[in-house]
């Protein structure tokens, strides 16, 4: 097997990604902004957008988020739509540039009149457009970041987060793995801004004094990568968190196999999709015959949603028959978070009423009793739009054939602080239940 450090630099450019996307009362208008309106909004059709990377080094990991979206709404489309309007689901290139992403913002807003924004992907991108969206008018709902400000109703009072918050997440990760490997010597591996500054504050509530190593990367530098995975090991560290986004998470993989390093790999959510880290591992080393699902084997991860592995859940039954029908590529657990910004979306639309306002659909996620698809309890009300409130804990099992999911402990939420962890409690209904569309 080709070491990591040979890794060609046309594959390399592609971990230039930056960070990840790793429900009462009524909503007060924003100051300037008439939200009695139904821009976007005909007899036939309800326009919304997003700003997605669809080219550049971004793509690799992400672009399977939008196309999940879009397949979920030509299924929703195809069953009447919502009120008898089809969603027409504008998807705009920002190539993950903060400057592209307000211009392509504003093409959405101004010239495409959409009625609002879904789901704008990334914390350094959809920072930039946030106070234009506010200004505007335009309901910004459930941004593709965990960060913690679209959790901030007086700052931003039309956006609404989606994931689970980035402490949240480590925090649970961190007590399972206190827990369970009481003797690990730990290793922090993050990227270097909000990402690894929030996990931290989740990890430290249980491990900071385990910490051994610890080494924030730069999206723009993989080339340190080697350095990074060779000083853990040197630190003696035997079990490495990572709250990396996938780029970065099968560099290190990689580095470590390549060093003769074996340690305990526990990635957050964001870095740990088994397909999109299957063919990262593949397109770095370069080697068609590398056997991923071996170096993969034994990783432990967090995740919020419908796994592609739980063949028994309802929702992941149904959105593997809507992608089968309506989706390309395979069914990856990216493309079920996009699946789920839509369904979300639609239901939110549908208790609009027949003749949504921005204001009405504002006021429908703030009253919303969310029961899913989710796997934990979710946050949309006028004090918190904290989104996903947990998280399970699961491993993966290369096995000899396909690899799966095994689940290590239950749903569990917390707050970010030194509140309890318990299990997630909540009357979780499934897709024949939900009623999102016509």
């Amino acid at each position: 097997m080709r070491k990591p450090t040979a890794v060609a630099a046309g594959a390399l450019a592609l971990t230039l990604l930056a960070t990840s996307c790793g429900g009462a009362g009524e909503v007060e208008e924003s100051a300037g902004a008439d939200l009695n309106v139904s821009v976007g909004v005909t007899d036939d059709t309800v326009t919304i957008g997003t700003h997605q990377p669809l080219t550049g080094p971004a793509s690799a990991g992400y672009l399977a988020i939008s196309q999940g979206a879009s397949a979920m709404f030509d299924y929703i489309n195809d069953q009447g739509g919502v009120h008898g309007r089809r969603i027409e689901y504008l998807v705009k290139d920002d190539v993950y540039d903060p400057t592209k992403t307000v211009e392509v913002t504003q093409e959405l807003v101004e010239g495409e009149e959409i009625f609002a924004m879904l789901g704008g992907l990334g914390t350094p991108t959809h920072s930039k457009v946030v106070d234009y969206l506010s200004e505007k008018g335009v309901p910004d709902l459930f941004p593709s970041s965990g960060a913690l400000m679209w959790n901030d109703p007086e700052q931003y009072p039309l956006t609404y987060g989606y994931q689970v918050d980035y402490t949240k997440e480590a925090k649970i990760l961190a007590k399972y793995v206190a827990e369970n490997f009481p003797d690990a010597k730990v290793a922090y591996y993050y990227q270097n801004d909000d990402v690894g500054s929030d996990s931290i504050a989740g990890l430290d509530q249980y491990l900071a004094d385990r910490v051994v190593a610890d080494a924030g990367y730069e999206s723009t530098a993989p080339e340190a990568v080697g350095g990074q995975i060779s000083s853990f090991k040197e630190a003696g560290a035997d079990l490495v968190v990572c709250a990396c986004i996938p780029a970065f998470a099968a560099l290190g993989i990689l580095n470590a196999v390549g060093q003769g390093y074996q340690a305990q790999w526990v990635i957050t959510s964001i870095g740990s999709d088994t397909p999109t880290l299957r063919a990262l591992l593949k397109e770095y080393a370069e080697d068609d015959g590398l056997p991923v699902d071996q170096l993969l084997d034994g990783i432990i991860t967090s995740g919020y949603l419908p796994q592609v592995n739980m063949v028994d859940d309802p929702w992941t039954r149904f959105f593997t028959e809507v992608h089968d029908k309506y989706g390309e590529g395979e069914l990856t657990n990216t493309r079920i978070y996009g699946m789920v910004q839509a369904v979300m979306f639609a239901k939110a639309l549908k208790a609009a009423g027949e003749n949504p306002t921005r204001q009405s659909l504002l006021d429908a996620v703030e009253s919303m009793e969310w029961n899913g698809p989710g796997l934990v309890p979710f946050a949309s009300t006028a004090e918190d739009r904290g989104g996903h409130a947990g998280v399970l804990v699961q491993q993966y099992r290369a096995g000899d054939g396909e690899g799966v999911m095994e689940q290590l402990q239950e749903p569990m939420v917390t707050d970010r602080d030194g509140g309890e962890i318990v299990p997630a409690d909540f009357d979780r209904l499934g897709p024949d239940e939900y009623d999102f569309h016509d």
